[in-house]
Order: C-alpha cells, then sequence, then structure tokens
C-alpha cells in the first residue's frame, strides 16, 4: 500500500477554524472523521498574518489567508469555494477606552493585527490610505494593551469581537456593519486557497475540505466540544455563538453573493492603489 502524500494546511488556532477542520485533525488518535482518499492533511497552526506572510513565499499546499491577501498571491494560490469567513452584518471592529470619533483616530495610533489582514484593508478604506497611525501587535494582544493605556485604539479581529467588554472597552466602529451598510454585501474577511501547482489535484482536495465542513456543521456538538480548546477566555455558549457567526452558509459556498463580496472588496481596493488588480477571481469548486 503507498503512503498517503501530507498536505499542510495552515490556519489560525480559532474556534471556528478548528471547529471547520476538526473532522481533518486526530485528537482522539482514531484518526480523520472523514474519507481523506490518498491525503493526510498536517495541521499548522499560526495566526492569520503569519500565514498571510508566508503565502508569499507559497510555503504551505493548503492555507487560509485574508482576502486581503488573496490580491498579492493570486498567481501563486486558488480560493477554495468553501472555506470562507464572511461578516454579514458585522466584523473586525475599533475598540478603545472612551468614545472617538472618526477625527479622532486619524490622531491616535491604533494597535492593528497584520497589514495584510482585511480588518485592515477595510479601516484603510474607511479612513483613507495613510491616513491614520498604527502598530501591529499580535492579535491576541490588542485587546489587553488597548485596556493597559499601551495604545488609543484597537483593530479587533477573531474571538475578541465578543470579548472586548470584559477589559472595560467600547466599540468605536464595526466595520463590517459599515460595509454592509456601504455595499449592500458582506464583507469577505478570509478565506482558504490551495497552491496552484497542485491544479490537477485541486478540485479533489476541495471535495475533501468541503467535507470536513460539512461533517462538523451536521455533528455541530462534537465540533464544538473540540473548538473549545481553542476559545480563549470563551465558554461553550460564546464559543457556539462565535463559530455560528463565522462558519454559515458562506462557509460551505461563498454563493453569487459571496463571490460578488470578494470581487466588489478587491475591486475598490484596486483602485486606490491598496491592492494589485485581479482581472478574474476563480474559486476551485469541489470535484
Amino acid at each position: 500500500m503507498s503512503m498517503p502524500t501530507t498536505l499542510r494546511i495552515g490556519h489560525s488556532p480559532d474556534p471556528d477554524d478548528a471547529f471547520m477542520w476538526y473532522p481533518l485533525a486526530d485528537p482522539d488518535g482514531a484518526g480523520a472523521k472523514i474519507d481523506t482518499g490518498p491525503y493526510r492533511f498536517e495541521h499548522v497552526l499560526q495566526d492569520i498574518e503569519t500565514l498571510n506572510r508566508r503565502c508569499e513565499k507559497g510555503e504551505l499546499e493548503i492555507t487560509a489567508l485574508s482576502i486581503h491577501q488573496y490580491a498579492h498571491v493570486a498567481d501563486r494560490y486558488a480560493l477554495t469555494s468553501c472555506g470562507s469567513s464572511m461578516g454579514d452584518g458585522y466584523g473586525p471592529m475599533i475598540v478603545a477606552p472612551r468614545p472617538l470619533t472618526d477625527e479622532d483616530l486619524r490622531h491616535v495610533t491604533i494597535a492593528v493585527p497584520g497589514e495584510r489582514t482585511t480588518a485592515f484593508l477595510a479601516l484603510s478604506l474607511w479612513l483613507g490610505k495613510g491616513a491614520f497611525r498604527y502598530e501591529v501587535v499580535a492579535f491576541d494582544q490588542i485587546i489587553e494593551r488597548v485596556a493597559a493605556g499601551d495604545f488609543d485604539a484597537g483593530l479587533i479581529i477573531h474571538e475578541g469581537q465578543l470579548t472586548y467588554g470584559k477589559a472595560g472597552l467600547e466599540r468605536v466602529i464595526d466595520l463590517g456593519q459599515w460595509w454592509g451598510a456601504k455595499t449592500g454585501l458582506p464583507l469577505p474577511l478570509g478565506g482558504n486557497a490551495i497552491r496552484r501547482d497542485l491544479a490537477d489535484q485541486a478540485p479533489a482536495i476541495c471535495r475533501i475540505l468541503y467535507n470536513s465542513i460539512r461533517y462538523a456543521v451536521d455533528h455541530r456538538e462534537q465540533a464544538i466540544r473540540y473548538a473549545l480548546n481553542y476559545a480563549r477566555d470563551m465558554g461553550a455558549d460564546m464559543a457556539d455563538r462565535f463559530v455560528g457567526m463565522y462558519v454559515n452558509d458562506y462557509t460551505l459556498d461563498y454563493g453569487d453573493r459571496g463571490r460578488q463580496a470578494v470581487r466588489t472588496l478587491l475591486t475598490e481596493a484596486a483602485n486606490l492603489e491598496m491592492v494589485p488588480p485581479i482581472d478574474v477571481i476563480d474559486f476551485i469548486e469541489p470535484g
């Protein structure tokens, strides 16, 4: 019997990604929960900005990445039609210890989780390219450091969107809400992509990824229990709520609306010279 081909799959150590890829993991030593065909999946857990940067070198066969970053690596990777994180009426937030106006934000220093995150792109679209000062801080340290007074405001992603109030911070703006009001579309935050040199295998790999998400959705209680291992400062109810925000119908397939959201975001950003233009955004379908 031939040995399985190992595929490295990069994703964030967060409840939503853990939930989606739980069926590909082996937490109890019993193997994957679904048929992975001729492949073995090796999980590479890193923050999204690190994964974004690794994309530039094409280091991982499969990876989560910010939609912002996709514009910079579309020659190396193709988006899969499943695995997206969409904020439909909600998304990354600016939080601060006190009320701030958009003009205030142009004169303070904002802690941000990375320059290639979609959160950073949305903030730049809202305030203006180069119109604010910022410092890159690990995403899971932003709330703590803003609360400690190290920064005047913070751009938060992941579960911080539900937990910032515990630190005495208040929301200045929800960029997902802003984008929805502006465009009528969800804010496409992250996706998954397969390296283009695997083009012949990509549909079959995409089918396995889709089956993983489908299994997790259909076995929600089991998958949530696994995701709790990555739920910082969240109990089971809040973790379930967070997973529900970012693992939804769009995650199974972008659909027409989700695809339009990606095109709209990257076209607007390209028109403002914030990202390179992409003629065609292709999505790998399950084979």
